[in-house]
Order: C-alpha cells, then structure tokens, then sequence
C-alpha cells in the first residue's frame, strides 16, 4: 500500500488485517471474491492444505477468478500442488505463480525478502513492481515448482544452521562465556550467517517468539524429505534437525520461532536455559 497498490484483503482471522484495513485496505469475506475484484492475487498461508482450500476450494481464488488474473502462492509449499494449480489456473485462462520467500519477520517489515519465483517468465517480469515493493532478492527459477524446489534449498540450509547456531550457543554457556562478547566475536568472521547475526541475540534474551513457527519449519522439512526420497538421494543431516524439531514439538514449542531448538538441545544436555545469562 505504501509503494501506491490499492489492496482488497482476506484472513481467516479478520482481526490480523486489522492494521491494513486502519490504512485503507478493502476487506471481503472470501478468496473468491478477492478474485473479482484484483488483477494480480497474492496468498500465503500455512500448509499445502490450506493452499489448497484458499485457491483451489469451493470458495478459493480460482473459483471467481476472470481471465487474466495471476495468483502468486507465497506459501512454502509442495512443488505439485504449485505444478497443479497452475495447470488448473491455465485452463481457466489465469496465470500462476508459486514464489515463497525467505527473510523472516524482518525481512517481511523491511521489504528485503528473498523471492524465490516457479513460473512464466513474462508473466514474473510484468509483476516487477509489486516484486520491489517486497522484496531485494528476486529470482525466477524457472518452470512451474521451481520456487517450492528452490526454497527447499533454503530450509535444508536453514535446518542445518539453526542447528549449528544452538549448539555453539550452548558449548558457550556451558564453558562459562559470555554469550553476548562471543557472539561479538564469531559473527564477523568464517562463522557468521543470518541465524547468528539475527536469531542469536533472540536466544541469549530468552525470547522464542516467532519470526517462523517451528510447527510450519517441521512442514517444510517434511516437504524437502519427501522430495528427496522422490529424488533418491540421502540428506542425513536435514533428517537429524527434523527429528530435533519434532523433540521441540513434543515439549509444547510448536508455536514458538525458530530459535527455540534452544530448549531442545538444552534439555538433551540436563541444562536449564532459562539460566542462561550474559555470564554463565
């Protein structure tokens, strides 16, 4: 809205529009009728189901959508559901994209997200303008599913650096370092990555809450296992982290961020992270 889009709006939960309709955003009772009023319709929501619902249901997006709309699913989502609905759409004479992102709550607010775009190329170059108004990184991939295949990329390293951002974190605590000074002191160097640099000051301050849930990161480790066994090949170390996420599920952390594999690995080990501190 602030880049000068109109907006016509639907959630589930109309009080979280609040906020945009404040700002001047039309709200509508279905993702239907968002489809009649829009030329270019963006979802994102949690799992493949509900992609499903929202825009292949009774009263999704295809059903009131006229030619010539594009619907670009934001989702993290599976890459044939992406290839399907955009069989579905074209029959219907829309385009569709799947584009999930990267960057998190911050990169959200910031306009800074990474883009990651399956579809037609004409299609993805005629959406530039709404492209730069919430993202920096913007990549077409390629065919239909590219971006779903492309953002498991991004989970499976993502899995693997949260997992190696929380262990360091806890070998410091547990060698009595100060975890703000080393944290100075890695994050520059070889060692640094977005995680550390961004998750890790969340951790040291005993706040789990979520830029991501972890119930929505274990989904999409699922979909990147699933495509590796599809794929035969073998990813061992996105198998571990799935498996310590599930552990973190278990204890009741599914609607924390991300950084609360914190807990997990801290339990395993008999520490209380709650007592962890700038000096332990």
């Amino acid at each position: 809205m602030e880049a000068g889009f109109e907006l016509t709006v639907f959630s589930r939960t109309r009080e979280k529009a609040a906020e945009l309709l404040e700002m001047g955003a039309e709200w509508v009772d279905s993702p239907a009728e968002v489809a009649r009023r829009s030329e270019v319709i963006f979802t994102m929501v949690g799992f493949p189901s509900d992609v499903r619902e929202v825009i292949l249901g009774e009263d999704g997006v295809l059903s009131g959508a006229k030619a010539g709309l594009v619907i670009v699913d934001m989702t993290t989502s599976e890459p044939t559901l992406a290839k399907e609905i955009f069989e579905r759409a074209r029959e219907k004479e829309v385009a569709s994209l799947d584009a999930p992102v990267s960057g998190g709550d911050v990169g959200a607010r910031n306009g800074t997200l990474s883009i990651m775009i399956g579809g037609e190329k004409t299609v993805v170059e005629t959406l530039q303008p709404c492209w730069d108004a919430m993202g920096k990184t913007i990549v077409h991939q390629g065919e239909p599913g590219a971006g779903q295949h492309t953002k498991m990329v991004n989970q499976t390293l993502v899995a693997a650096g949260m997992v190696g951002v929380c262990e360091a974190l806890l070998y410091a605590s547990r060698a009595g370092l100060d975890l703000e000074t080393v944290l100075q002191s890695v994050s520059s160097g070889a060692a640094g990555s977005w995680a550390l640099s961004n998750l890790g000051p969340r951790i040291i301050a005993q706040n789990f809450e979520p830029g991501f849930y972890v119930e929505h990161f274990i989904k999409d480790m699922g979909i990147a296992l699933a495509e590796a066994e599809r794929m035969e090949i073998k990813l061992p170390g996105l198998q571990l982290a799935s498996e310590l996420y599930l552990k973190l599920q278990e204890m009741g952390h599914g609607r924390k961020g991300t950084q609360a594999l914190q807990l997990a690995l801290a339990e395993m080990s008999g520490v209380d992270w709650s007592q962890a501190g700038p000096r332990c």
